[in-house]
């Protein structure tokens, strides 16, 4: 299927604009949404030098339930139709600050959670009714086993998955597919804090094997690959022992 006319939730993050340039090599046309102005202006930019037939860009407020519809629908008087919504937006929780802040921790899983589905679902059913097309949402191994250090993020990917399957089998009956992504460490602004090790990854290779998941119709991808096998382990732990480790 080739993708002509795509959206990108969360375009900003270092992992959406990589594999934006994939498909902006394809001539496609897009609609950047992300938070700040300057941010989308310059991804926006670079998507057009690398060969994008156009490009247009929305502000978004991921905590603000009454603007998905919004973005639906400039998205439509934009683009004319829609082959891909590629959702990428999100916010690696403090779990510290989350353990003793009750309303941090609910923003995070608004941002986390509820706005990924509030905007996928927003979409949804123009895909079921066109019988065509690909939602796409970056996820995290995170939500594969609950852990103290980041549960909150955690519970938000898990969820997600879980929302995804069912939507996946509820629109594999229009013709529509759902591609659950589920990274493990990836070198971004947003992993700059924690200690770097052997199993980061870059950008550019993750954006890679994401343009061939959407491609080629995948359901669930782990990237890098040996992810799918790590988690495999770890959920194979069994709990009183698993609730006695640090990792």
């Amino acid at each position: 299927m080739k993708f002509k006319n795509i959206v990108i939730i969360g375009a900003t993050s270092s992992i959406a604009h990589q594999t934006a340039l994939l498909f902006a090599k394809e001539g496609a046309s897009f609609v950047l949404a992300g938070r700040n102005q300057n941010r989308l202006a310059s991804c926006a930019g670079d998507l057009q030098s690398r060969g994008a037939k156009s490009v247009f860009t929305i502000i978004m407020d991921a905590t603000n339930p009454t603007g998905y519809e919004q973005i639906f629908q400039q998205s439509i008087s934009l683009l004319g139709e829609i082959d891909l919504l590629y959702v990428a937006h999100g916010s690696l929780t403090d779990q510290d600050r989350a353990n003793n802040d009750t309303l941090y921790a609910l923003e995070e899983l608004t941002v986390n959670f509820n706005s990924a589905v509030g905007y996928i679902l927003t979409f949804a059913g123009y895909f079921e009714q066109k019988k065509s097309g690909t939602i796409a949402l970056l996820s995290s191994v995170a939500g594969e086993r609950g852990r103290a250090g980041n549960y909150i993020y955690g519970a938000a990917k898990g969820g997600l998955s879980i929302f995804l399957q069912g939507l996946r089998n509820r629109l594999s009956k229009s013709n529509v597919n759902v591609l659950t992504i589920k990274p493990g460490f990836v070198d971004t602004p947003m992993t700059a804090d924690i200690p770097h090790n052997i199993l980061f990854a870059k950008p550019e290779l993750i954006a890679k094997n994401i343009y061939t998941a959407i491609i080629h119709g995948k359901d669930v991808v782990y990237l890098p690959w040996f992810w799918l096998w790590i988690m495999l382990i770890i959920r194979s732990i069994p709990e009183r022992i698993f609730k006695k480790l640090s990792i």
